[in-house]
């Protein structure tokens, strides 16, 4: 059960950070700050007490929070983000978590970006992406296996992160994207293929009883549906210019 929730401002300049997706048009900042709010407001209308950090102009990526840090009920775990500009993101996050956590840290030359993990139950599944790389994976395996988790490491290929193409949505029920499908580290779950044309709408948001999915979507709005948990729709339009979605905007745990 989550309780808390660790966002941060989107900056002035975030159409200036990493982004592939220049097909989608130029974000908008004014609108970004809205949708970003609508966000928040989500997640504290489930519940959940959401800490709001500052804006830092020095790094456009850094709302991206979930990046920054893998939360777990015994430790948070440090990453240390896989691109070159966006190293250093994770200084300030550390302190806003030793609130609430004990901290452990991924350490160079291991590199780490939390959107590429994926907790289930006690299994963590790691992909090994562009951001991730085998010595982060290495060191994040270590750290969690003290506390009881398992880690497996599945390639991500040309997806951004992981969980741009995996996302737990319940029980043991994962909505993948089609490259993701036959993938064997996910077997013995019940797999829920995004459509065609709506990959995007694969980056499920889970918290506690709620699913929260980009508006947009209706083919897997009926499969969220189908589970019987309550869904919420958002607009993630200005989010997804920039290469992010849902589970890249806050970092959830229980404090």
């Amino acid at each position: 059960m989550f309780t808390h929730a660790i966002v941060r401002i989107p900056c002035e300049n975030f159409a200036q950070g990493l982004t592939t997706s220049g097909h989608l048009g130029a974000a908008d900042y004014s609108l970004m700050l809205k949708q970003h709010e609508a966000y928040c407001d989500a997640l504290r209308s489930l519940g959940l007490t959401v800490d709001v950090l500052e804006a830092q102009a020095s790094y456009p990526d850094a709302h991206f929070v979930e990046d920054t840090a893998v939360v777990i009920d015994e430790i948070a775990v440090i990453t240390n983000p896989g691109a070159p500009s966006r190293s250093g993101e994770q200084v300030s996050i550390e302190p806003a978590l030793a609130k609430y956590k004990a901290v452990a840290r991924i350490e160079a030359p291991g590199t780490m970006d939390g959107g590429d993990v994926l907790l289930v139950g006690k299994q963590f599944f790691v992909g090994q992406s562009e951001r991730t790389n085998a010595e982060g994976f290495k060191q994040f395996a270590r750290i969690v296996a003290e506390h009881g988790y398992q880690a497996v490491s599945v390639p991500v290929g040309e997806g951004l992160h992981f969980k741009s193409g995996v996302n737990h949505i319940g029980s043991n029920r994962l909505l993948v994207t089609p490259d993701f499908a036959q993938c064997e580290a996910l077997e013995g779950y019940e797999i829920f293929v995004t459509p065609e044309g709506e990959e995007y709408a694969a980056n499920a948001l889970l918290i506690n009883d709620t699913l929260i999915t980009p508006a947009g979507f209706p083919g897997v709005r009926a499969v969220l549906d189908a589970t019987g948990l309550d869904v919420i729709e958002l607009d993630m339009s200005e989010t997804r210019k920039m290469d992010g979605a849902l589970t890249c905007l806050s970092l959830r745990f229980s404090a």
